[in-house]
């Protein structure tokens, strides 16, 4: 069964891989046909949202894409992927006490941020610059690390509901698994070659073995020390 056209190469989400020629979709053949199918299918989603509303989806999109730097073609459809998850009530199992259900909170977290988005720049968030969306999530986000609360949730709840989704959405999709060098389900294949720096024959070696977590830690420590300064909120033009 041809799960790519042969003149298709590897896609990594904005082109970002690190792992050059690597791609999931040529282990497809591996894996047993339930999982073949589930995989695929996140190939192949529904254009129209089913649970999230237009007015949502407006607000939910660039949000989800800022969380992800997901900041051009080609996408992982996070939206979808999270939209499809909810319209079906697959949670985590759980929710927060100071909060509603996972659907629900979502409604009514992407309300809050679009009501923030009319207080300070008398526009809705779908219509202001990504600049300044930025700030309004990263409002959230310093909240949630200072402990206090956004609106009337606990910023750091609605921080994890936002991550934990978006993560959870974005490797998931075989895209990611590109990204990262991940060569998908083991199952039933396995591996044979376990242990620190040992590769399968399918596997790809790192082109850039470059720790990544360093150079973010900086960015965060910096963003902290300047936690303090003004936000700069203003409308623009």
């Amino acid at each position: 069964m041809p799960f790519r056209a042969p003149h298709q190469h590897a896609i990594t989400p904005q082109n970002r891989g690190r792992f050059a020629g690597f791609d999931v979709l040529e282990q497809a053949h591996q894996w047993d046909a339930v999982t073949a199918g589930v995989v695929l299918s996140r190939l192949a989603l529904p254009k129209m949202l089913s649970y999230f509303t237009a007015s949502e989806a407006g607000v939910a999109a660039p949000m989800l894409d800022l969380l992800l730097a997901q900041d051009r073609e080609p996408r992982v459809p996070v939206l979808a992927l999270i939209d499809d998850r909810l319209a079906n009530a697959e949670t985590d199992g759980w929710h927060y006490d100071d909060m509603p259900e996972d659907g629900q909170a979502w409604r009514e977290t992407l309300a809050a941020l679009d009501t923030d988005a009319h207080r300070r720049h008398h526009r809705g968030y779908a219509e202001l610059s990504v600049a300044l969306q930025a700030c309004l999530l990263q409002d959230v986000q310093d909240l949630s690390g200072r402990g206090q609360q956004w609106h009337h949730w606990s910023a750091k709840h609605v921080w994890s509901l936002w991550t934990r989704y978006a993560s959870t959405a974005f490797y998931s999709h075989p895209w990611a698994w590109n990204e990262i060098g991940f060569s998908g389900p083991a199952y039933p294949r396995g591996y044979l070659n376990p242990g620190l720096n040992a590769r399968e024959g399918f596997e790809v070696a790192d082109h850039d073995d470059t720790d990544p977590v360093p150079f973010a830690q900086r960015v965060e420590r910096a963003r902290r020390a300047d936690d303090d300064l003004p936000a700069g909120h203003s409308d623009e033009g």
